[in-house]
């Protein structure tokens, strides 16, 4: 299989074809990619565990008050009882900086259940209040 290099001469051409080389060194470098295990990529870390008994329940960020129409006051996604609800609000008020406090209740609850959490809020002198979704109240 001689190529000849177009000149006068009727001499082969004497540099090697190169691609069929670099093509298998290609194919084995991704076999051996895909065959190393995947043990070695990982990295050893000694995470804590979750320990959900000495949780705090006050997030020093955001914390949130939810009324379902029963009745039921859930602080932070857990029911509690109003007596829990006033130390969590004084607790969360004593933090720097003072967490945000969202109120959510539901459209069926009875007002004087919405009341009694409003005025455990007053006398928590909380400062940072808002109310969360209202466009739950805009079919009545």
């Amino acid at each position: 299989m001689a190529i000849s290099a177009g000149g006068d001469s009727d001499e082969p051409m004497m540099d090697i074809n190169t691609t069929p080389l670099i093509d298998v060194m290609l194919v084995l470098l991704i076999m051996f990619i895909i065959t190393i295990p995947i043990e070695t990529h990982a990295v050893k870390l000694n995470l804590p565990q979750n320990n959900s008994q000495n949780q705090d329940p006050i997030d020093p960020v955001k914390n949130k008050i939810m009324i379902d129409a029963s009745g039921i006051i859930f602080w932070n996604g857990k029911p509690t009882e109003l007596a829990d609800l006033r130390r969590y609000l004084d607790e969360s008020q004593t933090m720097n900086p003072i967490p945000e406090l969202q109120i959510q209740p539901d459209p069926q609850v009875r007002y004087d259940v919405v009341d009694k959490v409003l005025a455990e809020c007053k006398k928590a002198q909380v400062e940072k209040m808002g109310f969360v979704g209202n466009e739950a109240y805009r079919a009545f």
